[in-house]
């Protein structure tokens, strides 16, 4: 089950709108780690994203469509780097 669920996310499209850094947009949206005033963490089709600014506040999730509206002064968007392919021994074992 989990298995079906990873690839549909995965063929998800991730697109940011950001209109006068006062409302962003973002679908391929898996997943809210954590959400405050001054930072969102979410998981993308693409990896970790991090929001940073001040008054954020989430407007709409609809995490079955993908979809998440953001309100306030955006000031950042990062995404964490990338894993690299294979990994190390731990890594790989624990998959």
């Amino acid at each position: 089950m989990y298995d079906d669920r990873e690839k549909s996310v995965a063929a998800m499209p991730h697109h940011i709108i950001l209109e006068g850094r006062s409302r962003l947009s973002i679908t391929g949206v898996e997943d809210v780690d954590s959400f405050d005033e001054t930072t969102v963490v979410l998981y993308t089709s693409k990896g970790l994203l991090t929001v940073r600014g001040s008054g954020l506040r989430v407007d709409r999730l609809t995490i079955e469509g993908g979809e998440l509206n953001i309100e306030g002064l955006v000031d950042a968007l990062e995404y964490q780097a990338e894993p690299r392919a294979g990994g190390g021994f731990w890594s790989r074992l624990f998959r």
